[in-house]
């Protein structure tokens, strides 16, 4: 195969990925195909490609097409699961944005149609492609910090009501949490970066600043109170009253985590800050390494180890990259490619984007039944 022909399902927001992939004239993959509920973003996208790529509202006419080799699923979360089983079990190559499903169960469904299928799958897990959590995984694998034993990470969401409480994230219905949804990739980098999964959670949340009493239908657009409001957004796409009465996922949660190993690890999310931070710190037997994301900044500092590491503390400033995502997408749509075409295994595993989801769910699950301790399932697909 000299290229790939790709189909989208979803076509904006995250769906904006095809631009990584659209190389027609001399690249290893173009695409062909886009699948979307909303014809206005289907128009742009017809028009952005310029190639004349087939477009449809219903994903499933995109699937029964023979020019579409692999899918990209960057639909809505609660329409994760469906999308990729039924692009897997038509054939097709699966790269699959986080979260995997908004349940452990939906995850597991699509785990057993990846292995039924023969083809290839992988989770859009775009920070393990940031280059800033890169030089944090390679620090702690060159033995820097000695062994890892604890792990502490805040994430300071930042305009959390542009991001997740305009639109359809704000209900358990369609995100379950934001523990796995906003979640799923903070989870993912400490599992990632331990080379552990969690195993046993405990969790508090509420809902603390967004959610109220005002109607479901109210825009920002059409409210009255829209000069006096904090989180108005009139000209934005994403304009759902965030303080309407449907809302009620969480805006306020913590959770304490603990990994196979013993490894000991606390998890902040909180989405009413006024500044955007990720902080992570992870803690060994000689030392820790922590990080500043806006500042793009990673500090090492050493405890006694009677090694020549106890003598200095570093500071790495990571290089900037380009490409959205802190240069990331790129990277990670390159990789899809590799996968496909030259067999090589992902950097983002399916078991990966499982194990995320699964701790999430358990998070949400313990701060809505009195912060009781939750055990983590393993997953019942075995041979992947």
């Amino acid at each position: 195969m000299d290229q790939l022909h790709i189909g989208m399902i979803g076509v904006s927001g995250r769906g904006g990925l095809w631009h990584n992939w659209h190389r027609p004239k001399d690249g290893r993959s173009v695409v062909v195909a886009g699948a979307d509920v909303r014809p206005e973003f289907l128009k742009r996208f017809a028009s952005d490609n310029g190639d004349d790529p087939f477009t449809t509202p219903d994903y499933r006419e995109l699937l029964a097409r023979d020019d579409v080799d692999a899918v990209a699923v960057c639909s809505p979360d609660f329409c994760h699961e469906e999308h990729a089983v039924a692009a897997l079990e038509a054939g097709k190559h699966v790269f699959l944005e986080k979260p995997m499903a908004i349940t452990t169960e939906g995850c597991d469904r699509i785990l057993r149609a990846w292995h039924a299928s023969g083809k290839r799958f992988m989770i859009g897990f775009n920070m393990r492609y940031m280059r800033i959590f890169r030089v944090m995984k390679e620090i702690v694998e060159s033995g820097a910090v000695g062994e890892l034993k604890a792990v502490w990470v805040r994430h300071f969401v930042g305009h959390g009501g542009d991001f997740y409480y305009h639109d359809w994230h704000a209900t358990r219905q369609n995100a379950t949490s934001l523990l796995l949804q906003k979640g799923s990739h903070d989870i993912d980098m400490i599992h990632w970066i331990t080379g552990r999964y969690t195993r046993r959670v405990a969790a508090f949340g509420s809902l603390d600043f967004f959610g109220g009493d005002k109607p479901n239908d109210l825009t920002c657009d059409t409210c009255p109170e829209v000069r006096a409001c904090t989180e108005t957004q009139p000209d934005s796409p994403r304009r759902q009253c965030a303080f309407r009465q449907e809302v009620d996922v969480e805006d306020n949660n913590i959770m304490i985590m603990e990994l196979d190993g013993g490894i000991k690890a606390s998890y902040l999310q909180c989405h009413f800050t006024p500044d955007y931070h990720r902080n992570y710190t992870f803690i060994g037997t000689e030392g820790r390494v922590e990080n500043s994301e806006p500042e793009e900044k990673v500090w090492v500092k050493t405890r006694r180890s009677n090694t020549y590491r106890e003598y200095a503390d570093c500071e790495y400033s990571v290089k900037a990259a380009r490409g959205s995502h802190s240069g990331a997408d790129p990277v990670i749509c390159e990789d899809f490619l590799d996968m496909v075409m030259d067999g090589k295994e992902p950097i983002a595993t399916p078991l990966a984007g499982r194990m995320s989801v699964a701790a999430g769910c358990a998070g949400a699950f313990s701060l809505r039944n009195g912060g009781v301790p939750v055990d983590i399932s393993t997953s019942p697909e075995q041979g992947y």
